[in-house]
């Protein structure tokens, strides 16, 4: 059986907003990837690695993972600390 990774992207260094990080997406772990002989890239016959299904939320990533049957890694994602500071602390210290 297939395994796969349900995550939350993280958003890029080149990103400062969080608007389009509320979805989840499946992913499906590729067992042994080669390197093509002609090319020199990575390649792989299994042709699920390709695929990426986007969930509006958890719940619904994992009942649609149990339902068809796919074996999953879940991955939580990790909560930013935002650390208010304000101008005048620059000339507090």
């Amino acid at each position: 059986m297939k395994k796969a990774k349900i995550y939350k992207p993280a958003k890029t260094a080149m990103q400062s907003g969080l608007k389009k990080f509320d979805k989840w997406i499946l992913e499906y772990i590729t067992d042994d990837p080669t390197i093509n002989p002609l090319m020199g890239w990575e390649s792989s016959t299994d042709t699920l690695s390709e695929l990426k299904m986007d969930f509006t939320t958890k719940e619904k990533a994992i009942e649609y993972a149990k339902r068809n049957k796919i074996e999953f890694e879940l991955i939580e994602p990790k909560e930013r600390k935002i650390v208010k500071k304000s101008y005048s602390d620059n000339f507090i210290k």
